[in-house]
């Protein structure tokens, strides 16, 4: 991890977030107390950061300086408002193409998928504030830059979003091998938001339930799962080749 990736000290990141320093996320000490880490906590709460207790060994494991128990990782982009997207293209009368990226840990199949979203013109990428792969150099790498292009999504509640979007005209579709159809046979030429799940644990149960769609890819081969930045990919396209089939 390079040194400009995370600061620490409580006064640093305190004065890191008053300055506006967009922090990915914050490990703390479990058990810190004092008036600094109140401070800090108002803070931490009235910009929604994302925050985890740890023990101290996780945070010497980043760097052994003096740290005081508080280490945060400064985020290289600033995340967006899905809220604020959606009304704001169906104003300019465009059709969302989103992206819900369902506990997606892989730093480089995260980077993968927005390289790809980005070539495909997807409006924005939606993440959860916790098990989602850390938006780092690397991710930023292996998007070929595309992170800084596409706007990024944080969020408490992926279910909380996805009833936003349905609410808003989206039709949500879930990528999964349990899904009857093949998702060439899934209408994606109106608004859509596409939900893809970690390679080993999928798509979480509450989100398949409220989903309007699940597509699932063909497979021939012996090895019965694709990588899902591969899977983003086949699917995203294919919802881009629709629409400019109704364009010609």
């Amino acid at each position: 991890m390079e040194k400009t990736d995370y600061i620490f000290g409580m006064r640093t990141i305190i004065e890191a977030i008053n300055s506006g320093k967009e922090i990915e996320k914050i490990l703390i000490k479990k058990g810190l107390q004092g008036e600094l880490y109140h401070e800090l906590m108002d803070l931490v709460h009235q910009m929604q950061i994302p925050i985890q207790l740890v023990p101290i060994e996780k945070i010497d494991r980043v760097t052994r300086k003096n740290h005081q128990g508080i280490l945060a990782f400064i985020s290289p982009i600033v995340y967006q408002n899905i809220e604020e997207i959606i009304p704001r293209l169906y104003e300019e009368g465009k059709t969302a193409l989103i992206l819900i990226l369902d506990e997606l840990t892989d730093v480089r199949n995260f980077g993968a998928i927005a390289r790809s979203a980005e070539v495909a013109g997807v409006h924005a990428i939606i993440i959860p504030e916790k098990g989602s792969a850390q938006i780092n150099a690397d991710a930023i790498k292996t998007s070929a830059g595309a992170l800084h292009l596409i706007p990024v999504c944080r969020t408490k509640s992926l279910s909380s979003v996805v009833k936003y979007l349905k609410n808003s005209g989206l039709k949500i579709v879930s990528a999964t091998d349990k899904g009857e159809k093949f998702y060439y046979d899934i209408d994606m030429k109106d608004p859509v938001a596409i939900i893809l799940g970690s390679e080993d644990l999928g798509i979480e149960a509450g989100l398949l339930k409220v989903s309007d769609e699940w597509a699932k890819i063909p497979q021939i081969g012996q090895i019965q799962s694709l990588n899902v930045s591969v899977a983003a990919g086949i699917i995203v396209f294919e919802a881009i080749r629709q629409r400019s089939l109704t364009t010609l």
